[in-house]
């Protein structure tokens, strides 16, 4: 899942060497922190939050199939 959030975050962003995603776990439910540089917030939120949707139910498909839960943070 980290590393799905990385290429996508990447991809999406001026500053790429500034990407940096922290993963925790709680029980079944695990946690991903999104970092990026300020000036690359909204390419990675979009408008409307439509790039941060998609990203979501992304996740949430890989997810599903190993039935874990996945909630995603994005933080400047």
């Amino acid at each position: 899942m980290k590393e799905l959030v990385e290429v996508l975050a990447k991809n999406l962003v001026d500053f790429p060497e500034q990407v940096e995603v922290v993963q925790t776990t709680k029980d079944h439910t695990i946690v991903l922190e999104l970092h990026v540089a300020p000036e690359d917030m909204g390419k990675v939120i979009g408008k409307q939050g439509r790039i941060a949707k998609a990203i979501r139910t992304v996740l949430k498909a890989a997810a599903t199939k190993d039935n874990i839960k996945v909630i995603l943070e994005i933080i400047q």
